[in-house]
């Protein structure tokens, strides 16, 4: 069995390839090549967690492209005053001929990656092609995380970041300013507005249980990638926002069970399930089209669904194999 820690799947994992993984995976997805059950959710309130137990198996003809894996993640709001991440994850990857287990990687460092790469993929299919300016909102993981994905498919010359702890944004820039693979220009906000004043894409990638902007700030053409939301009683995104948008959605079985950016204007008779348009695999199979003028706005809602963890495992430990990475344990 092959372990990888966090170190190992971050460079068995880059960004542009995991772009392009998660095209695939969201494609199976659309088509119906992938068999994914509906997350378990496992709530712990007397320690303010959840753990959820996500599994899928991506199908193809050839072996080498088939993947199995199951992910355990769990969510604990009180781990920043113990000094851990709040996101904790295990992935186990599976042989899909035998079920014998093949690999166990660090899943926050996947997460964190496929996560993104799916917001990568959007921008790449959704935003317009001249699109230089990013606004970030949040300073966590995953905002590192989007600046990434974001610069690797569109040539990004401005990072705007926002996040109600400003010493949480400096942070983040201090860390992007001793990259030399990202050349774009950052800048601490001091609201959200001034961060997506100009802005050509939108990421929210927060624990806020309300919207983190006004819809009013909104210029037309913007591309959002909203991803921090994954409870129906929690939505980043304003109402206003969603009914002007052309929504596109990882999985729309998921997004109907736990995105609330979605479910609330729903429920509310603002919108009807029609409004999202297509499931972002139907744009990569070329069956539903993507933006369709350069005034549009766009919206990706994710909420994550099991075959990214399978295919971004796949792709890490074949990866992580010829490049010798992570330790080999006898099982």
């Amino acid at each position: 069995m092959l372990l990888l820690d966090a170190a190992d799947v971050r460079r068995a994992l880059p960004m542009r390839q995991a772009v392009e993984a998660m095209k695939r995976a969201f494609a199976a997805l659309s088509d119906g090549s992938a068999v994914v059950p509906h997350r378990a959710v496992l709530p712990i309130p007397r320690n303010a967690g959840v753990s959820l137990v996500m599994s899928s198996f991506l199908d193809a003809a050839d072996r080498p492209d088939q993947a199995l894996a199951v992910k355990v993640v769990s969510l604990f709001d009180g781990n920043r005053a113990r000094g851990l991440a709040r996101i904790q994850a295990t992935v186990l990857l599976i042989d899909p001929e035998t079920g014998r287990l093949e690999a166990l990687l660090d899943g926050a460092a996947l997460t964190a990656i496929r996560t993104a790469a799916a917001s990568g993929a959007a921008t790449d299919l959704l935003a317009r092609p001249e699109s230089r300016s990013l606004a970030i909102l949040g300073a966590g993981v995953q905002a590192r995380s989007h600046v990434e994905a974001i610069c690797s498919v569109r040539p990004i010359e401005t990072v705007a970041v926002y996040s109600p702890t400003p010493s949480k944004v400096e942070e983040l820039i201090e860390e992007f300013a001793g990259r030399t693979d990202i050349e774009a220009r950052f800048l601490a906000a001091r609201s959200a507005s001034e961060a997506i004043a100009g802005a050509d894409i939108l990421c929210t990638t927060t624990t806020s249980r309300t919207p983190v902007f006004r819809d009013d700030d909104v210029r037309p053409g913007t591309h959002i990638n909203a991803v921090g939301s994954y409870v129906p009683e929690v939505a980043e995104v304003p109402p206003e926002t969603v009914i002007r948008a052309r929504v596109v959605v990882d999985s729309r079985e998921a997004a109907w069970i736990e995105a609330g950016d979605l479910i609330q204007p729903l429920q509310a008779g603002r919108i009807e399930a029609g409004h999202v348009v297509a499931e972002l695999g139907e744009i990569v199979l070329g069956r539903k089209p993507g933006r369709t003028g350069p005034d549009e706005v766009t919206l990706f809602k994710s909420v994550g669904v099991a075959v990214q963890d399978a295919s971004a495992a796949r792709l890490a430990v074949d990866n992580a194999r010829r490049e010798g990475l992570g330790r080999q344990l006898s099982w």
